[in-house]
């Protein structure tokens, strides 16, 4: 394993602690247009998101959508969508973050029932991709490829 860290860090990725909780869900920090957020890592959401009741928390800037949201349970929810917010986690950010707003309150319920802290979104695939993200499940660590300035 020692090897692919050496491959990873000569390749500029960045290493990012993840957290892993009661749920068995991987955790981890990360500050949306300057505000600290603790998200639950999910590779099997397409979009990163953020709780409706959110918006003015993170100055995400939001416009109605046609897009109904599943997951976690829960279906046909209202969305609303937010682009172009600065996202950074750990050393590496982006500018380009659009995320999906909706109702996370289901994910939080179910969280606080097995008594894990409440969380304020998801990262979801969109970040992974665009980050070129390899996840140590062993280690708990996320590997993010350094954006180009």
């Amino acid at each position: 394993m020692k090897n692919i860290q050496k491959i990873l860090k000569k390749n500029k990725y960045i290493k990012i602690k993840l957290k892993r909780i009661e749920t068995n869900h991987l955790e981890l920090k990360a500050t949306l247009n300057g505000i600290k957020g603790r998200f639950i890592l999910d590779t099997g959401a397409s979009n990163s998101c953020v709780g409706l009741d959110l918006i003015e928390y993170f100055n995400l800037d939001a416009k109605e959508s046609e897009t109904k949201a599943a997951g976690a349970g829960a279906t046909d929810m209202e969305t609303q969508l937010s682009e172009n917010n600065t996202l950074k986690i750990g050393d590496w950010n982006t500018k380009k973050c659009h995320l999906v707003l909706f109702d996370l309150s289901h994910v939080n319920t179910a969280l606080v029932q097995h008594k894990a802290k409440k969380v304020h979104g998801i990262i979801g695939a969109d970040i992974l991709q665009k980050g070129k993200a390899f996840i140590d499940y062993n280690k708990n660590i996320l590997y993010l490829k350094k954006t180009k300035k």
